[in-house]
């Protein structure tokens, strides 16, 4: 199956006909091709965001709202179909993209096709001086947006929905390695009657189709989700250009665990925090950090039910964890653990590629628990980004402030403890953008979301995103 580029609302073929094998994750086979799109076709992206912006931003919100809640409903609409596509495009289970996946993404849209009606700018009344100011958010313009592969489709809507409940049109590239569902989101677009041209999706290489967004002097703004070392390329291009920046990068998260905690909600949510999307999601809890007292109860138990999880095709009932999204991460992420052995890791379970009988070629891996007797070592300061976590004991509540900040990243953390001084006192201590206490992933989307030191800058969610993809201006009169 070929995928085609969405520009001004109908499917393109790339204009140097240059195409990408798109792999199948579960079987390792090619079972379609995605263009590599150039700097024409990005540049023909932008001529039909550019004509379409003056009429799209001065549409009413009800009517923009109206057109979101629409595409909201073709995808729960569609919710087999495209929880099948982005299985076989990601990896991931049939039933975890059916249940997370594809409803978020509707939601995302029909969040902000109600959210753009409720945000409401400021006036001040300049007392004494006869005066009142009132603050305008206007659209940007032609804005950027690029997405990961992890959450394919979940992420993809989180940057555009907002785009265009704002009122800009968007030049978009999802991951080269899943763009199956952001293909499949254009027919839904057109059937929901958003506007040709508010709505540009071209594929391709992060170095040519996404470099050719970046560095384009006119696209005013650049929204990205992906890797801390892109992250920082792409500030170095967009700073001259003085593009407004989102920049969701990396994680490398912490779970800390106090004696005190509901035990066996902890464990639970915690296997799962650990291995939900084979480990590929950017907030799972990657370091593993028990009070010492549990230690030892918590490796045995947790252990027994890590070994309980079924890898398998993605499209099985039964499957907890599917195929990783590619065979050069799979290799990446097999190359940690052996990093974690010759650091003197200790391998607890897992460790090892799997064949899935009728699959043989698939990406598979066990999931993976490695004990390590300090925080220093490569696997607990690195990315890894798959079904692989660490774990250590720790003693005090210092220590475990101490070990959980120690990273460059900062995007989140997770604290279980009833007790609730010590909760505030480690959430105010802990360095990054979302703490959960007793719970994980548990998301408002009218909350900030993002990181801070390497894990990124900005933040995306409720009207922080809705700021974003606006400009303020004030407006002074004396009367």
């Amino acid at each position: 199956m070929n995928i085609q580029n969405y520009i001004n609302g109908q499917f393109h073929n790339p204009a140097s006909n240059d195409w990408i094998d798109n792999y199948c994750p579960a079987n390792g086979k090619v079972y379609g091709q995605i263009p590599n799109s150039s700097k024409a076709d990005v540049e023909n992206a932008y001529i039909a965001a550019k004509s379409t912006f003056p009429t799209w931003s001065q549409t009413t919100l009800e009517a923009r709202s109206r057109i979101l809640i629409k595409i909201s409903e073709l995808l729960e609409t569609n919710l087999q179909r495209f929880a099948e596509a982005e299985s076989k495009d990601n990896g991931k289970p049939v039933s975890l993209a059916k249940t997370i996946d594809i409803p978020r993404a509707a939601s995302n849209f029909r969040f902000f096709g109600n959210a753009i009606t409720q945000f409401a700018s400021e006036s001040h009344e300049s007392v004494g001086l006869d005066a009142i100011n009132y603050t305008l958010r206007q659209p940007i313009g032609v804005v950027g947006c690029i997405s990961p592969w992890n959450l394919p489709l979940y992420l993809f809507t989180w940057k555009i929905a907002p785009a265009i409940a704002a009122g800009n049109c968007v030049v978009a590239k999802p991951s080269e390695v899943t763009p199956m569902t952001a293909y499949l989101l254009g027919e839904i677009c057109t059937e929901a009657g958003l506007p040709k041209g508010v709505l540009n999706i071209v594929h391709g290489l992060g170095t040519t189709t996404g470099q050719a967004i970046i560095e384009h002097p006119d696209i005013k703004a650049i929204s990205f989700t992906g890797g801390t070392t892109t992250g920082a390329h792409i500030a170095k291009v967009a700073a001259p250009l003085f593009k407004k920046l989102s920049l969701e990068l990396g994680g490398k998260n912490p779970n800390i665990i106090f004696a005190d905690c509901d035990y066996d909600d902890m464990l639970e949510t915690t296997v799962r925090s650990s291995f939900a999307n084979q480990g590929q999601i950017c907030l799972c809890g990657s370091r593993i950090f028990v009070e010492a007292s549990i230690y030892k109860k918590f490796k045995t138990d947790f252990i027994k039910k890590v070994k309980q999880l079924k890898v398998g095709h993605p499209s099985k009932e039964d499957t907890n964890i599917g195929a990783l999204v590619s065979k050069p991460h799979l290799e990446k992420v097999m190359q940690y653990i052996a990093i974690a052995k010759e650091e003197n890791g200790m391998i607890l379970c897992g460790g090892n590629k799997m064949t899935i009988t009728g699959y043989e070629n698939g990406y598979y891996l066990e999931p993976t628990v490695i004990e390590v007797s300090t925080d220093e070592c490569r696997v607990n300061q690195e990315e890894i980004f798959g079904p692989v976590v660490t774990m250590m004991p720790f003693n005090t509540e210092d220590d475990a402030l101490q070990i959980a900040n120690k990273v460059k990243y900062g995007l989140s953390a997770t604290l279980w403890t009833n007790n609730l001084k010590r909760s505030m006192r480690m959430s105010n201590q802990l360095q990054s953008g979302i703490v959960w206490v007793n719970t994980w992933m548990l998301r408002d989307l009218r909350t900030p979301f993002g990181g801070i030191k390497a894990s990124g800058i900005g933040r995306e969610g409720g009207f922080e995103a809705l700021r974003f993809f606006t400009e303020a201006k004030n407006v002074c009169i004396k009367y």
